[in-house]
């Protein structure tokens, strides 16, 4: 139970004569996801005949959004009348904010086939939808839209333009809208610093915020945050440690944000001792993690495969509050399934209302990378069939895995073909190596062979290993050969390519080429590291 639900009872008739003390409470439910006491609140409001006002109504979906319980929020979005566009614009915010963007994004198409234009309270929701789900088309769409209504003059809305281009990638075309503004505010300024940042322009980040000095806006915490975060993620402590000191010059003191960000830096470049030692000494701060910070760490637990130091973690999760949060309950799933611990995240994942596309993939990767094939493909059956829920690129990727571990060839190519013709996911380099691989191991090396040949993008190391392992299985020479140049122009310093050749030979009986594989090897000075394995003690 959440700690705000422990409390005594509030006494709301105190309240009948002031609805924003309402809208405090609700406020303060949502922020804290306390969904107990948010449901008495919901209730008491229904007997004094406010719930089914647009202001409470709006406010309520929130709070549900924000806890998670999707059906609740819709129920209430559906008693108002379709024509009221505050309904639309309060269940489309919340989705947006609460991190449910297809979600989001299926709302707005509901909205345009009920004929209603949108306005420049929603656009935002929708770009920022856009953003994380990478949808730069339906994007440019609505920057249409923004010009066509003359929208471009919003801050809201050019920021949110700015945070689209830049999560899509498309760092210059919002470099081109900052520039367009006449005012350049900080919210703007922020939204650029931070798409430099995200794709590795740490240096073109700090220059920015350098310059905003100039322009007369003063960098705040956000600015320094994002700094951080991009410097983080380009592993150098030496940038962050003087951006800390840059921040104290400046008169703006680290948040728990700023250590969250060192914290998943320092996760992505699999520094994950690192990291707990962060975590250790954000606590000795005296700061007080929050769902992103646990969420940020859990994967460091998943890496290294250390779920007693992830139990930890989720226990101090329960403790502070956060367990249910929708971001640390998928991340906390993906830890125990990578762990190994099907069984317990099997358990946490049957127990959310709520289930993020990122929550379902980290299921299905768990259930096809230990073997439960028939589960993972049940599983993906299941979200298909759940509404809103759009199966995604990595979606696919588990449920082809699946499908090679278990040897369904015509159903994992059945899979390839419905993720190109009904969800439109143009097929990337990963799922070309599971097909690969698919094919590779029921015997079809030439099959194999044949999409490998008609790939429309260049074959990666993981594609032609592919073909290697399943030519070193079913003893074709010929095709291994092939496999191995290919795989030495992309690896030239790897051993192991041509130990895996080497092997194939001996099993033909190939000595000659043993013998001529080894010259080669000794001539290139290619050397073979020595396996290695680790065990936690105590």
């Amino acid at each position: 139970m959440h700690p705000l639900d422990q409390k005594s009872p509030i006494n709301y008739r105190s309240f009948q004569k002031s609805p924003h003390a309402y809208i405090k409470h609700i406020e303060l439910y949502a922020r804290e996801r306390s969904l107990h006491s948010g449901k008495k609140l919901h209730a008491h409001l229904i007997t004094t005949g406010l719930a089914h006002l647009t202001n409470f109504a709006a406010k309520l979906i929130a709070l549900y959004t924000a806890c998670g319980e999707l059906s609740h929020a819709r129920k209430l979005f559906d008693k108002i009348p379709a024509t009221n566009i505050h309904r639309w614009i309060g269940l489309i915010g919340a989705y947006a904010r609460c991190g449910f963007y297809q979600e989001a994004l299926g709302v707005f198409r509901e909205m345009q086939g009920q004929g209603l234009r949108p306005n420049k309270f929603v656009i935002p929701s929708i770009l920022k939808a856009c953003g994380h789900v990478s949808d730069r088309k339906f994007g440019e769409k609505i920057h249409g839209v923004v010009l066509k209504c003359s929208f471009e003059y919003d801050a809201f809305v050019n920021s949110a333009l700015i945070d689209m281009y830049s999560k899509c990638g498309q760092v210059e075309k919002a470099q081109r809208v900052l520039d367009g503004m006449v005012e350049k505010d900080l919210v703007a300024l922020n939204a650029m610093v931070s798409g430099y940042a995200q794709h590795g322009f740490a240096k073109e980040a700090l220059d920015l915020a350098e310059k905003m000095q100039a322009l007369g806006v003063k960098p705040n915490v956000v600015t320094w945050n994002t700094l951080i975060a991009g410097f983080s993620q380009k592993g150098d402590q030496v940038m962050v440690s003087e951006l800390f000191s840059l921040m104290h010059s400046n008169g703006v003191e680290p948040d728990v944000v700023s250590w969250t960000s060192i914290i998943s830096g320092f996760v992505q470049n699999f520094r994950n001792d690192e990291a707990f030692a962060t975590f250790r000494e954000l606590l000795h701060h005296g700061f007080y993690p929050t769902s992103a910070t646990i969420s940020s760490i859990l994967p460091a637990c998943a890496t290294a495969a250390n779920v007693k130091c992830g139990k930890e973690i989720h226990g101090y999760a329960l403790v502070i509050g956060v367990e249910d949060d929708i971001f640390v309950r998928s991340a906390l799933v993906d830890m125990y399934s990578k762990c190994g611990f099907i069984a317990d995240a099997r358990n946490l994942f049957y127990q959310m209302s709520e289930k993020s596309t990122v929550t379902w993939n980290s299921m299905i990767f768990g259930y096809a990378n230990h073997g439960y094939c028939n589960e993972a493909i049940e599983l993906f059956n299941w979200m298909e069939k759940e509404e809103g829920k759009k199966p995604d690129h990595l979606t696919f990727t588990a449920v082809l895995t699946a499908c090679s571990h278990a040897g369904m060839v015509e159903f994992g190519q059945s899979m390839f073909h419905l993720m190109q013709e009904k969800y439109g996911i143009v097929p990337r380099l990963e799922h070309y190596a599971c097909v690969v691989d698919l094919l590779g191991r029921a015997g079809k090396l030439v099959k194999a062979y044949d999409m490998i040949k008609g790939m429309p993008v260049e074959p990666d190391l993981f594609v032609w290993g592919a073909l290697l392992g399943a030519c070193r299985n079913h003893g074709n020479v010929d095709l291994a050969e092939v496999a191995a140049k290919h795989l030495s122009e992309l690896e030239p310093n790897s051993v192991g390519n041509n130990l895996l050749l080497s092997s194939l030979y001996a099993d033909a009986g190939s000595w000659g080429s043993v013998a001529r594989l080894k010259r080669m090897t000794k001539k290139r000075k290619l050397r073979k590291f020595p396996g290695c394995s680790w065990i936690e003690a105590g």
